[in-house]
Parts: C-alpha cells; structure tokens; sequence
C-alpha cells in the first residue's frame, strides 16, 4: 500500500509539473485576421478576409514543440468587400455553407525551422481534411494590456491547392484564361490573451 501511495503521488506531481508548464491562450477575434489571396483571370489578385474565427492555443513554456493550435473560421464570415462574390463563395460552387458552416485547424506537430515554426496540422475546408504546413513567425513575448490580460501574437502563410478541398468550381474566358486561379495563399495574423 505504501508503495502504490508514492507512486501515485510521483504521478500527480509529475502531472501538476507538466500543467505548470502549458498555459492556454485564447485568438482575440477583434485583433485577429485570417486573410486570403487568389489569382482572377492571371491579371490580378481577389483578396478577401473571414471575420469570425476562434481556437486555443496550448503553449508549453519549456518547449514550444509540445504546443499545440486547435482554430476555428466561420465561413459565413467570408469577406471580399463584393456582396455578390461573396454570396457566391458561401454557396455551392465553393464553400457550401449550408452544408459545411466552418472551416478548422488542428496541429499534429511543431518543428523548429530557425527563427521561425512550421506547424503541421489538419486542414479542414469543404468537408475535406489535408494535412498542411503553417510557416509561423513567433510568438512575441507577452505584453500586459490596460485591463490586466496578457497577450501575446504570431504570424503565419501558407498555400494550398483549393481543388484538392473540393472546391473545383471552374471556369475560363473566351480567350481561354482561367477565371478563378487554383492556388490560394493564406496569411494569419493572430492575437492571443493568456486564460486566467
């Protein structure tokens, strides 16, 4: 019995020294932005903004390696500044938000590239999860607010291939260019606020 009792109390100390090391962070919306590019007709580049995103932020103090990101966008939140493009983004053609109301991210690993992070996680957009790389700047050191929270931020970009989501809507002008280019590149700007 003496036996099980320090082995228990080596678990729970052991337990309470790895949760001392991970504090959680919550995205601020209000500071955040989750923003996109894609080409339009190989002249230009459409910008547009989703204004509804959440997620957490599990930070280990020690080992930033053993952090983890689990985010959340409102894809009805898509924002190009054209009411009509973007009632045809939250449509069939694209998102179908009716039937997939959110796109998520969930890390699976963190590796030190330099200065610099690359996050590795699942992707979810349309109903169809692929593993992605976010190319992190950050985070910055804490800064203390008027209000008593602590905040922190961090950059990302990324790019993918919106086909490979099932986003293939297509089409081409009569002199044969493409409308809607294929790669869309993602950058983030994420303000977080330490959970007290």
């Amino acid at each position: 019995m003496k036996q099980f009792v320090k082995i228990l109390t080596s678990v729970i100390f052991l337990l309470a020294t790895a949760f001392a090391q991970t504090s959680t962070w919550t995205i601020d919306p209000m500071h955040s932005a989750a923003e996109f590019s894609v080409r339009h007709m190989a002249i230009s580049n459409v910008k547009g903004n989703f204004t509804k995103l959440s997620g957490t932020v599990l930070l280990d103090e020690k080992d930033i390696t053993k952090s983890s990101v689990d985010a959340v966008i409102d894809a009805t939140s898509v924002d190009t500044r054209v009411a009509d493009r973007d009632a045809d983004l939250k449509s069939p053609h694209f998102f179908d938000v009716a039937k997939f109301p959110t796109l998520t991210f969930k890390s699976k690993k963190i590796v030190k590239n330099g200065d610099k992070l690359g996050v590795m996680g699942d992707l979810t957009i349309h109903g169809v999860t692929r593993e992605v790389t976010l190319d992190v700047e950050g985070p910055t050191g804490v800064v203390a607010d008027s209000w008593g929270n602590e905040r922190r931020g961090f950059s990302a970009t990324t790019k993918i291939i919106r086909q490979d989501f099932g986003l293939v809507y297509q089409g081409t002008t009569k002199t044969g260019e493409i409308v809607i280019g294929d790669e869309v590149k993602i950058s983030l700007e994420i303000e977080l606020v330490k959970k007290k």
